[in-house]
């Protein structure tokens, strides 16, 4: 549904109605209706956090323009969403239909890279905007993870009426020529600061227990005088300030995290913190609309932990946001195999949430920058990179020369730093990233901006974190490519070229590797040619995939040549071949059938050994599942005995051989699946066997389960010549 999403989302800007400062007007109105219809339903259902996201269809991306609940630098590592991730708002446009996920639990089953990166406990609502099958965003709701049961009929109504009032809003808006676009950070509506009576003040300093609160930014807004002592600080060195920004022994991003818990979820958390002089102490936080209340006391060394200490804090910690961010790309790269999905994910994923408008990968080779990927930048930029010597002097090259990462908020300071190269003023801002695995730097990954970028300390940081897990990715990814090669080398060595056929007689042969393995695999496909008017016609499959299984493969097809070359029959090929699979001393099985095709006499004796049984089509369209003797699998019983079964092949007719790969997918019964495979060759339109192999290898692929997918071989044997018919066929399950 993304793409037409995308294609509807972006009509409305063609609209033609007010202008000018009235369209500027209209548009602001209409998003302030959106605002409020959003946080009216956050609080009609009880939800504590509530968020719109607005399509934006030109960048692929969700953009979070209000949230109700949180501050909007906290929503912002979350604010920007690519369509192609696998995550609740992007899935809830992406579909059309709401995600409602009542915990962390389903949360980790379906979204498990927004569980890694998102580890709170809430119940989460997420549901498109939609009218009339036009999508304009997302509306998204979270209660605390201790909310139990599926929405209310009454909730559910208050929400869905809500949606459908925003997506007329947004409509009606675009339809004027005053489209709500959404804002560069999201607006947080957030309560006024909660505000501490004099007598409970007062009540607090009676304790002896610390007592202090903190606002929805985390920012201190009272402690009581244990509070301070317990801390080490005078309260007005502390209030209005972040913990961790003013207490070098809190900048662990772990404590952190537990105020963001607090926030996100609405339950208590806690945390131990160890001061510089060692005590402990224990931080418990109860969180609601307004702020978080702090109680504070002395507490034990949790066991086995020692925690960090004021001694060494350190310099530049990472945020709550960048590890958002490193978590999610760590998570998407994981999946990534090749230096293709690398970039893939890179561009669909993490180029909309960085914010950069372009991408490229460079590695070093052989004293040359090369461009492995690219994403977003003018067509000639990486063109001309591409190749450059490394001692020409650019920036990318000083950055893999170097191993240090360089920004340059301005493309002005660029080109002055590198004249030669003027391709650096297609852009406004550059960020140059070093890739770097076990100390060598092989890479730069390039990211272009269309408009200048100050690069803050904290950016800079994080796109540097950023590039050492894209530099493993790539690296892994590379390696990957290059074991590919040699594995897929090996098994097109094996195979075979298919040699001149008898007249009268079209052949076509098709191999599929498992899109899930490296490893070369076991099936195979030959064709003999014995003379002008004989051949045979042989497909199999060795159990696995590894290299034993092909170097199996091959000796399997040498025997079969061996055998058949004498003038064995076809049950005998197969007997003698299975007995070779003993002598081997070989653990894996292998399925065969074997086709003696005779055009002159328009007949095939064919012998199966466990393979899948075989198709004909006959002239006039029909098809026949040709049910043969099945025989033992090769390499079950040295003394497996087989039959060879005559059947006609008469002028037109078709004999489709195949493995498994083909036609078994999980949760399908095989029996159907190769029913559906005949009546799909009964159905299919005249055309050369090349074309209809192509077709039908196609159409598997496209129903194809990743995980579970499996190598295919096809092999397709035409009758062209009309000549007197030979013997009586088997019957088999006709079909079409």
């Amino acid at each position: 549904m993304a793409r037409s999403v995308l294609r509807r989302a972006s009509l409305p800007r063609e609209a033609v109605g007010v202008g000018g400062k009235e369209a500027g007007a209209a548009s602001r109105d209409a998003a302030d209706r959106v605002d409020r219809l959003m946080e009216r339903a956050a609080r009609a259902v009880g939800a504590h956090v509530g968020a719109v996201y607005l399509l934006v269809p030109e960048r692929q991306t969700m953009q979070m323009t209000a949230v109700t609940g949180v501050p909007g630098k906290l929503a912002q590592p979350w604010s920007r969403v690519a369509l192609a991730s696998p995550v609740p708002v992007a899935e809830a446009v992406r579909s059309g239909r709401p995600v409602w996920l009542p915990d962390q639990q389903e949360l980790a089953r379906r979204f498990p890279r927004t569980a890694l990166a998102f580890p709170y406990a809430v119940a989460m609502y997420v549901l498109p905007l939609l009218v009339e099958d036009s999508c304009w965003g997302a509306m998204l709701f979270l209660w605390p993870g201790t909310r139990s049961g599926e929405l209310s009929a009454r909730e559910a109504a208050e929400i869905d009426g809500a949606a459908e009032r925003i997506g007329s809003t947004l409509r009606e808006a675009a339809a004027q020529g005053a489209p709500v676009r959404p804002r560069d950070e999201p607006l947080a509506m957030e309560p006024p600061p909660g505000r501490h009576a004099d007598a409970a003040a007062a009540l607090t300093e009676r304790l002896d227990e610390g007592f202090c609160a903190l606002d929805l930014h985390g920012r201190i807004t009272f402690l009581n005088a244990t509070a301070a002592a317990l801390l080490g600080r005078d309260r007005a060195e502390v209030l209005g300030s972040r913990p961790w920004g003013v207490l070098p022994w809190l900048t662990d991003p772990a404590y952190e995290n537990a105020y963001l818990a607090a926030v996100f979820s609405r339950l208590p958390t806690g945390f131990a913190a160890r001061r510089p002089d060692g005590a402990w102490l224990s931080f418990v936080l109860h969180p609601d609309d307004t702020g978080i209340s702090v109680r504070i006391r002395p507490a034990d060394a949790p066991a086995g932990q020692q925690g960090p200490t004021g001694d060494s804090p350190p310099s530049a910690p990472v945020r709550a946001g960048t590890l958002f961010h490193l978590l999610h790309l760590a998570s998407a790269l994981t999946e990534a195999a090749g230096v293709s999905e690398v970039t893939t994910s890179l561009t669909e994923q993490m180029m909309p949430v960085l914010g950069a408008q372009g991408l490229a990968l460079l590695v070093a080779d052989e004293g040359r920058e090369r461009v492995v990927g690219s994403r977003g930048f003018p067509s000639d930029m990486p063109d001309y990179f591409d190749g450059i010597p490394l001692s020409s002097g650019t920036a990318g090259g000083r950055t893999i020369e170097t191993g240090a990462a360089e920004f340059y908020p301005d493309s002005a300071d660029l080109v002055r730093a590198f004249p030669r190269h003027r391709h650096y003023r297609d852009m406004a801002a550059f960020a140059f990233l070093p890739l770097t695995v076990s100390g060598r730097t092989f890479g730069c990954c390039v990211l272009g901006y269309d408009a200048p970028r100050p690069f803050t300390p904290d950016e800079r940081a994080e796109l540097t974190s950023l590039a050492g897990m894209i530099a493993q990715a790539l690296e892994r990814a590379r390696l990957y490519d290059a074991n590919a090669r040699i594995a897929r080398g090996l098994q097109d060595g094996l195979l075979p070229r298919i040699p001149p056929t008898p007249p009268g007689l079209g052949v076509a042969a098709r191999y599929r590797p498992a899109t899930h393995a490296l490893d070369v695999g076991g099936d195979f496909y030959d064709l003999i040619d014995f003379d002008d008017s004989t051949v045979a016609a042989v497909i199999g499959d060795v159990q696995g995939h590894s290299v034993p299984a092909a170097a199996l493969m091959g000796q399997i097809r040498t025997a079969v040549h061996t055998h058949a070359r004498v003038g064995a029959p076809p049950d005998e090929v197969l007997a003698r071949t299975n007995r070779l699979l003993f002598d081997l001393d070989s653990a894996l099985f292998t399925s065969c059938l074997y086709a003696h095709v005779d055009v002159v006499g328009a007949r095939a004796l064919l012998a199966s050994a466990g393979h899948p049984p075989p198709i004909l089509r006959y002239a006039d369209r029909r098809t026949e599942v040709l049910d043969l003797p099945p025989g033992l699998l090769l390499g079950v019983d040295a003394d497996a005995h087989y039959q060879t079964v005559e059947v006609p092949l008469p002028s037109g007719s078709l004999l489709a051989l195949y493995t498994d790969g083909l036609v078994e997918r999980p949760g399908t019964d095989l029996g159907a699946a190769i029913d559906d495979l005949a009546a799909r060759l009964a159905g299919a339109d005249p055309q050369p066997l090349d074309l209809l192999a192509d077709m039908l290898v196609r159409q598997a692929e496209e129903t194809v389960v990743p995980e579970a997918s499996d190598d295919i071989a096809l092999l397709l044997v035409g009758c062209e010549r009309s000549e007197a018919e030979a013997g009586p066929g088997t019957p088999g399950r006709g079909t079409g």
